[in-house]
Parts: C-alpha cells; structure tokens; sequence
C-alpha cells in the first residue's frame, strides 16, 4: 500500500509519503522513496507501477524547471506523464504463461509547491486527467489515500489552511502514522517535504523524528483537553 498526501497551510505547503513498497505477485514488502524534488519549489510522489514511476522520475528530474514555470501546470505535468502511460499499457503483458495472473498496479502521480507565488496541488489519475486541489487544500492518493481523507476529515477542526506550515508537517506525520499503525502495508520512514515560496526543504529522518516529538506533545494535549472535558 502506498501514500503520497499534499496539505496547504496559510504561508506553505506540506508533502509527505511512506516508504514501503509490496509486492503480491512475488509476497515482498521493501522500502523505497516515493517522494521526489521537482525543482527547487515543489516536490512530487507516485503511486502504482515503479517501472512508470522510475520513467517519469527521469522526465521530472530534467525538465522540472519548465514544469513549474509552465503558464498551464497541470498541462506540463500532463504531457510528459501521458506518454510514460501510453508506452506501457502499450507493452503491457496481460497473459503470462504459467502465471495465473498478471497486471500492475494503476499509477497515480501527486505534484504540489508553488509557481512563482502561486500554491498548486495537482494530481494525474491513471487515465491522464488532472485533478486541482487547491481550493480543497488537500489531496492524497496511492491504495491507502481513503484512510488519509478520513483522518484528514477528522482533523478538518484544526483548520490547517489558516495555521504556519509547521503545523502542517506535523499533521502530515501524524496522519501517515496513524495509517503506519493501522494498516500492515504502509511503512516508514515517513518521507516530508516543507515547501513555501521561497523553497523546498526535504527533512531529514532525525528532523522527521523531532517532528514526531511533537506529534506526541499533541497527543498529549488532547489527552489533558479530555480529561478536563467534564472537570
């Protein structure tokens, strides 16, 4: 199961992903990254087929400048994903013999950051539609994103496009651990990027887990507001 999450906040943006990797076909679970810069003002993270991903990685890490400076965004991103897809449904292998069944697994690519001074979140389903999400402020895909939107519902009250980004990174880690521990297929290390205008920080796992500290102080404080609830 995979997670690529994008959250806006009031001054920037937050992405954030597992790492785990599960293979049915061949019953393996391993780590690898799924979030990726693109330029120095965006990050970006797939789901699905990782022979897609690792042709689209190579696209982005070459042309990401054009991507994020495009007048149409969603149409850059667009137009260099389409034909990654195309290439392989196109050579796709539907029937192996010996094998009872084939397929892989649907891709979905999760871009955000900021054009200029603009915050985008725009995400290409496996058909090439584009989806913005700006005005929503969130999105997630992957097989574990109905698991995200939920926890992201449930933490709607905190009202995180009004709060600095840093609350952001925290909710992000909170929600990605919610799902690490209810759910044997999503795996850390958790994956951060903390993007505002003036750039994209990619956090190092002693900086995830500092942010982790403070998910705990959260928790904690919640708990203090219950026991007080009927004091």
């Amino acid at each position: 199961m995979t997670v690529v999450l994008a959250v806006l906040c009031a001054n920037g943006i937050v992405v954030a992903s597992d790492s785990q990797i599960t293979d049915p076909g061949r019953g393996l679970s391993y780590p690898a990254q799924k979030l990726h810069a693109l330029g120095e003002h965006a990050a970006w993270g797939g789901s699905g087929s990782r022979a897609v991903l690792y042709d689209i990685e190579q696209i982005f890490n070459d042309e990401a400048d054009a991507v994020v400076e495009a007048k149409n965004l969603g149409h850059a991103l667009q137009s260099r994903v389409l034909p990654v897809l195309k290439h392989h449904y196109e050579n796709f292998i539907s029937e192996v013999p010996g094998q009872e069944a084939a397929g892989t697994p649907a891709t979905y690519v999760l871009a955000a950051g900021y054009s200029g001074d603009e915050p985008f979140i725009i995400d290409l389903d496996p058909n090439g539609l584009i989806g913005h999400h700006e005005e929503t402020g969130f999105q997630a895909i992957g097989s574990g994103a109905p698991m995200a939107q939920q926890a992201h519902a449930l933490l709607a009250h905190f009202q995180m496009a009004e709060r600095d980004v840093d609350y952001g990174v925290v909710a992000a880690l909170r929600v990605l651990d919610a799902l690490d521990a209810s759910s044997p297929s999503v795996g850390g290390p958790m994956d951060i990027c903390r993007i505002t205008p003036e750039g994209a920080t990619h956090l190092s796992p002693d900086e995830v887990e500092d942010v982790r500290r403070q998910v705990q102080r959260w928790v904690e404080l919640e708990h203090r507001a219950l026991d007080e609830l009927f004091g």
